[in-house]
């Protein structure tokens, strides 16, 4: 299972939020490039990147700190947050970054998470953000009655990389994921899924691990509180 840091982009800045709420931020570094060399330094295989602002405005607001940590580092990247064109995703690819996540769009415009998976094979994931099971999307401002196994299974056919699957109302709320809808999930399809939200100690980890259906979590605000040693993690992980 691969472990995730994440580095969540607001007015330039690494912050984290509570539950989504942007009036809800606690700024842990204004250089996000060095954040990102502190993670790579403690060995992680990727990171996980959103722009806040982006995921609001439907269009990327933090470029500047996002190609930052592309310049610094060539550890692999993903990055979701107002990624809703075709045009935004090969930008986003031709400057280096790993993987696109495409969240709003996958309710909204289904299509061009085909279309783009087809063109860049490996290089798409669909970020699921669900409270209580159903979709929310535009930076978890809107509610859907979209179901979050119903959209996930949509695109079994699809050739998407991963599944990003957040519990909104863990997200940095440091109470430990919701493992069990998380493995629900990821037995429901065969799209690998990764954990978000709420994963908070070594022990949160090992639960995700243990179930053996999950591929990947995503931790934030554990790491920059110092709740979770990320170089413990990450050796725990590879046991």
């Amino acid at each position: 299972m691969i472990l995730y840091p994440a580095i969540d982009l607001k007015d330039g800045n690494a912050v984290r939020l509570l539950r989504g709420d942007m009036g809800k931020s606690t700024t842990f570094n204004e250089d996000p490039a060095a954040q990102a060399m502190e993670f790579v330094n403690a060995g992680c295989e990727w990171l996980h990147l959103v722009d806040l602002n982006g995921a609001f405005a439907g269009e990327p607001v933090n470029a500047a700190p996002v190609e930052a940590i592309l310049k610094a580092t060539k550890t692999p990247a993903q990055l979701g947050g107002g990624i809703r064109d075709m045009a935004t995703i090969e930008r986003w690819l031709s400057k280096g970054l790993a993987r696109v996540i495409l969240g709003t769009v996958a309710v909204e415009n289904p299509a061009l998470v085909r279309e783009a998976a087809a063109a860049f094979p490996g290089q798409v994931a669909v970020g699921i953000d669900a409270r209580h099971g159903m979709v929310a999307t535009k930076g978890w401002a809107e509610e859907t009655d979209v179901n979050a196994t119903d959209l996930a299974r949509s695109f079994e056919d699809a050739g998407v990389a991963a599944i990003i699957y957040t519990d909104i109302m863990r997200d940095g709320a440091m109470q430990g994921p919701n493992v069990e809808a998380t493995d629900a999930l990821a037995q429901a399809v065969s799209i690998p899924v990764i954990a978000s939200g709420g994963v908070s100690s070594l022990a949160d980890l090992e639960a995700l691990k243990a179930r053996g259906t999950i591929a990947g979590a995503i931790s934030g605000r554990a790491l920059y509180d110092g709740a979770l040693d990320l170089a413990e993690a990450l050796a725990a992980l590879r046991n």
